[in-house]
């Protein structure tokens, strides 16, 4: 709920349980304080147009108009958008604003339908006939009394009146009084929330409070009033049923000087609402019977739609469905028929009694949105978008693999894959044939045993009698295993067809010294000629890149270096060499 909704819920609620506790006390209390505490810390509030997610249900609020911090909710759920007015105004009053049109189309409408196809009078007009009848009853030395509830109308009346009595000296003498204790603490959330008013309240609010009233005073209790010439009294409930409002009506009531306004909406059932045809008698709350001889005026301030506010709001949403709620049952249809006569067969307009249930079909197109990494470059048309699809909720997202645990709860997991192959060969032939096969190999150690590092994925340890390929599964690392697999095969088929001499030590054999003048030839392709110092005598050639300093023995061809990307880059650069010089009888092999 809105934040001025929850500070207004705490007084009506302890307002509740305080009337409804001693009207049960024989039958045991409801609610009690502790109750209303606990359901204080279950509220979440919220602010106008803020989006909230639930599950993947969206829903977000507009101003409603109706009373201060009333919401109108705007619910998405699969694509499908719903909005719900409750109790709204379209007209914009004294100290509220009008009720927003949302600028999102909803697919439904649930709508409240409480005047039906009434119209109301203009702002100005209605305003002119209370001020009027208020200062009638005044003149004629009668008391004038306005049933209200607690909140909404009761705050409009009384800027009015206020107002009126400023620009009426006459009336100065005359007392005017809001007897509800629940009104005066509501008094102190409007004093708050004067932002969340209209724009002539927020300009006004600059030089002073407009709810501070000059000729207004609270009445707490009945005993407190005297009772002796003209007034005016506000009191609550607003329909008649009982409570200070039934009392003093019952008091006044036979005096034709008096009068009764009622200034919203009433029940069927309801003094209120009898009142309104002018009997000539009514019952008490004690069963006597009571002469009507004072004046009863009905001025609708009521902040619900009329039929022009409802159909201009609807005209404006262009909604595919309406579905039609709290509202008397013949009202409810006069709406439905008027609105089925203008729209004609634009949109379904629905009238449900309660309980009845309504099954609406929608064949909605779903999205899925890119996240993460994969939306940090705007896709062209025709591009391929690759991830993984999510569902949450009722929502769609096409993320990453490596970013799935930042958006869903879900892990990346790996396939670690080992296959076992017999080979009884000689593991340096191995190591021999994969460095023709990747070009590179990586001798490595794993639980102390001699293991080979291919393709910077594939793993072969060597145990006895067999080799061990060891990998993550993936599309690229499963066809390098193949290649693997495919060549110790092979090695084990036919293994004295790579001769152990194509194994030997580049130090041995006639080429000796054109082995040393190839790899002098390359470091200086390599590194340039200023960079590269060849000593034939001491056997050792000396490579020096920004002051790093690399010298190899030209014996063991070993390699030492302080820089290890240097050392790295030399030591493949000879073993490459090596590889390309030395004759090597090995079976063609098939790679697939």
């Amino acid at each position: 709920m809105t934040h001025a909704t929850k500070a207004i819920y705490k007084w009506i609620l302890a307002d509740y349980i305080k009337v409804s506790n001693i009207t049960t006390e024989d039958r045991g209390v409801l609610y009690t304080e502790k109750d209303l505490d606990n359901s204080l810390d279950k509220i979440e509030t919220m602010n106008f147009h803020e989006e909230i997610e639930v599950n993947g249900i969206r829903f977000w609020s507009y101003n409603a108009g109706h009373v201060l911090g009333a919401a109108m909710f705007m619910i998405e759920i699969a694509g499908v958008k719903l909005l719900y007015t409750g109790d709204f105004s379209r007209q914009e009053d004294r100290h509220l604003m009008a009720a927003e049109v949302p600028n999102v189309r909803p697919d439904i409408l649930i709508i409240e339908s409480t005047y039906g196809t009434h119209v109301h009078e203009k702002r100005e007009v209605r305003e002119a006939r209370f001020t009027q009848t208020v200062h009638d009853t005044i003149s004629r030395g009668g008391r004038c009394l306005i049933p209200v509830f607690a909140l909404g109308r009761a705050q409009e009346l009384m800027l009015i009146l206020d107002e009126y009595w400023e620009a009426h000296p006459e009336l100065h003498d005359v007392p005017i009084y809001y007897a509800s204790s629940l009104a005066k603490k509501c008094m102190a959330v409007f004093q708050t929330y004067v932002n969340a008013m209209n724009d002539k309240i927020r300009r006004q609010i600059s030089v002073n409070n407009p709810f501070v009233f000059k000729h207004i005073s609270n009445l707490k209790n009945i005993d407190q009033f005297q009772d002796i010439g003209p007034s005016v009294v506000m009191a609550s409930p607003g329909m008649l049923q009982s409570g200070l409002s039934r009392e003093l009506f019952e008091t006044w009531c036979p005096d034709h000087r008096n009068s009764v306004i009622i200034a919203g909406y009433c029940v069927e059932g309801t003094l209120a609402k009898m009142i309104m045809s002018e009997p000539e008698e009514i019952t008490s709350i004690t069963g006597q019977r009571l002469p009507l001889k004072c004046s009863v005026t009905y001025i609708s301030f009521s902040a619900h739609t009329d039929y022009e506010q409802t159909s201009e709001f609807i005209r404006l949403l262009k909604p595919g469905h309406i579905i039609l709620v709290h509202g008397e049952h013949s009202e409810m249809q006069r709406l439905r028929t008027a609105l089925k006569r203008e729209y004609e067969d634009t949109m379904d307009v629905f009238a449900p009694a309660n309980n009845e249930e309504i099954i609406l079909n929608f064949r909605g197109e779903k999205m899925a949105k890119v996240v993460g990494r994969l939306a940090s470059k705007k896709p062209k048309a025709g591009d391929v978008v690759s991830g993984v699809l999510v569902k949450r909720g009722f929502n769609y997202h096409i993320v990453s693999p490596e970013e799935l645990q930042h958006y869903t709860d879900l892990s990346q997991g790996v396939v670690l894959q080992k296959q076992t192959v017999p080979f009884t060969a000689p593991f340096s032939l191995l190591h021999h044939c994969l460095l023709q096969l990747a070009g590179g190999v990586e001798q490595v150690e794993q639980s102390g045993k001699n293991c080979l590092k291919v393709f910077d994925s594939i793993l072969v340890v060597q145990e006895k009698n067999k080799v061990v390929i060891q990998w993550e599964g993936s599309n690229m690392n499963d066809m390098y295993a193949d290649a693997v697999l495919t060549l110790c095969l092979q090695i084990e088929a036919n293994p004295q067809a790579i001769k152990q001499s194509s194994l030997r030590s580049i130090t041995q054999g006639k080429d000796k010294s054109s082995f040393e003048d190839r790899v002098q030839k390359l470091l200086v392709e390599m590194f340039g000629e200023d960079s590269v110092s060849y000593q034939p005598k001491l056997k050792y050639i000396t490579v020096t890149i920004d002051n790093e300093k690399a010298v190899i023995n030209l014996k063991s061809y070993e390699v030492q270096c302080q820089n290890e990307n240097l050392h790295q880059m030399i030591t493949s650069a000879i073993k490459r060499l090596h590889i390309a010089l030395t004759p090597v009888n090995v079976p063609t092999i098939a790679i697939t």
